[in-house]
């Protein structure tokens, strides 16, 4: 489902990501360990479309996406992607389903069919009874799985997670952990994870090992 040939990226003269190869098949449960600076998250963010490598390859369900123009990368992004990071950005202005249904809107769906899909991922997630709540009223674990249900809203082929659980404390983040394979479970995604927590990496069908810009063989 996803194939990443030979990506190189540098930023200045630091070289981080030196020629890296990866398979993902649909449906896996897949993290990517390493050391602080060895280029993980740099990785995940040019797998999940963010960021442009400098050469190399990506494809997702087929298609190369960085031969598509940003507007089309864009889209596609919006469509195949959701993303889960450590803060979890949601809009402090916004209640729980208005930031939940925001990457529909940006996608054109129709607002009542995204509030009816919003409400029922937020119930998924024992958030039903916090519809309304804005971001400041919510707790951190409360606030990721918010994050966690706008990730899905589009229904995304893959789920990309950038230390998913790093702000959370060690209840909400084993919570969250169970979240993320039962997700895995019922709606059949893909899940790429970044992580520092060993509990999570080792729940995975296959950890990756990043080390100076490079995955360990």
């Amino acid at each position: 489902m996803i194939e990443a040939k030979d990506i190189h990226k540098s930023y200045g003269h630091l070289h981080v990501l030196k020629g890296v190869d990866l398979k993902i098949v649909k449906g896996e449960f897949v993290s990517i360990i390493g050391k602080s600076g060895a280029g993980k998250s740099t990785l995940l963010h040019i797998l999940g479309t963010l960021d442009r490598a400098d050469s190399g390859s990506v494809l997702i369900n087929e298609e190369e996406v960085f031969k598509l123009n940003n507007k089309k990368l864009a889209g596609f992004r919006n469509k195949n992607i959701g993303f889960v990071f450590q803060f979890h950005h949601l809009l402090p202005e916004f209640t729980a389903l208005e930031n939940v249904i925001i990457p529909g809107l940006i996608g054109k769906t129709q607002e009542a069919e995204l509030k009816k899909r919003g409400k029922e991922l937020l119930d998924y997630l024992g958030l039903s009874e916090r519809l309304d709540h804005k971001p400041s009223q919510l707790s951190g674990g409360e606030q990721q799985r918010v994050a966690v249900a706008r990730a899905l809203i589009n229904q995304p082929s893959v789920i990309f997670a950038d230390e998913p659980s790093g702000n959370l404390d060690s209840s909400s983040s084993q919570e969250l952990h169970q979240l993320l394979f039962k997700l895995r479970e019922d709606f059949q995604q893909t899940f790429v994870i970044v992580t520092h927590n060993n509990d999570l990496a080792q729940m995975s069908d296959r950890i990756l090992e990043m080390q100076d810009g490079k995955l360990k063989s």
